[in-house]
């Protein structure tokens, strides 16, 4: 009965590899179409479009006549999608707010709104391509100190901490001559760039799980800071699932890139939610 019992467990395990090996030679876009239940997600990462008040800026003229063409090429790659719903960080409290000069907006679209930055000039757009009448906020602002590793005697990993941040990217010589000529890449091999799974992990790495190794002799410093922005992207999706929606609704996330690589982690474990990949639509 013990040697049955071994053997029919070897045999269920096998079955499990092999199921394993069939989905990791499964092509991006063949994941993307999978079938299920799950409210299908569209999560791009973007930088900021003009001011921000982000550590990390990116150069940007919104006014360039050849920028916003680029932007509308996105805008248009983007609403392939064709989400019912989209969601972009902004608090929630102003949503009325900024619905109603979405509705301007679609008055005449001619013209990109630049105020908002990749709010207006993206996310607009795309729901003007897909008529949807309005857009969500997710996000939920909280403050934390991400210099706080330049500013405390380092007495926990001093050395892993200082070598990531001097080469994030030494494992991944593609990524990391991409990233020293981000400012002559189009906009769209910038946003290629910005939702590599790597820049992703990259993403939480240098705004939160870096800090771990950073802290005084019996202190916690770097990892209650870290703490700060796990609350806020937990909270970002706490606001997401605040969202009426069905199973036959589909969703575009467009954030800045530290909150979309979050989001990224949440969504892949979702009972409720099944990604696309995002690549598929920045071709």
């Amino acid at each position: 009965m013990h040697k049955t019992t071994t053997l029919l467990l070897s045999l269920f395990f096998i079955t499990l590899l092999g199921c394993d090996q069939k989905k990791t030679t499964q092509t991006p876009t063949e994941a993307t179409k999978e079938t299920s239940d799950k409210i299908k997600v569209l999560n791009v990462a973007t930088f900021h479009f003009g001011y921000t008040s982000d550590a990390n800026k990116v150069d940007f003229d919104e006014d360039d006549r050849k920028i916003q063409e680029e932007i509308r090429t996105l805008s248009k790659m983007l609403a392939e999608f064709k989400p019912t719903i989209i969601c972009i960080e902004n608090h929630p409290q102003y949503d009325a707010e900024i619905n109603r000069v979405y509705q301007e907006y679609l008055k005449d679209p001619s013209q990109l709104n630049t105020n908002y930055g990749e709010r207006s000039m993206v996310a607009f757009d795309v729901a003007r391509l897909n008529n949807l009448a309005q857009l969500y906020g997710i996000d939920s602002y909280m403050d934390y100190n991400y210099l706080i590793g330049e500013q405390i005697v380092n007495t926990i990993d001093s050395t892993t901490y200082r070598d990531y941040m001097n080469n994030p990217f030494k494992d991944s010589p593609e990524l990391a001559e991409l990233d020293k000529n981000f400012e002559n890449l189009t906009l769209l091999e910038k946003l290629r760039f910005y939702n590599h799974p790597k820049v992703l992990d990259f993403n939480i790495n240098i705004n939160a799980d870096n800090l771990l190794y950073v802290g005084t002799q019996d202190g916690f410093e770097g990892a209650d800071e870290a703490t700060k922005f796990y609350q806020r992207n937990l909270r970002i999706y706490s606001n997401l699932n605040r969202i009426p929606m069905t199973k036959d609704d589909r969703v575009f996330i467009l954030m800045g890139a530290a909150h979309a690589s979050f989001l990224r982690e949440l969504l892949e474990r979702s009972p409720k939610f099944e990604m696309v990949n995002t690549l598929d639509y920045l071709k």
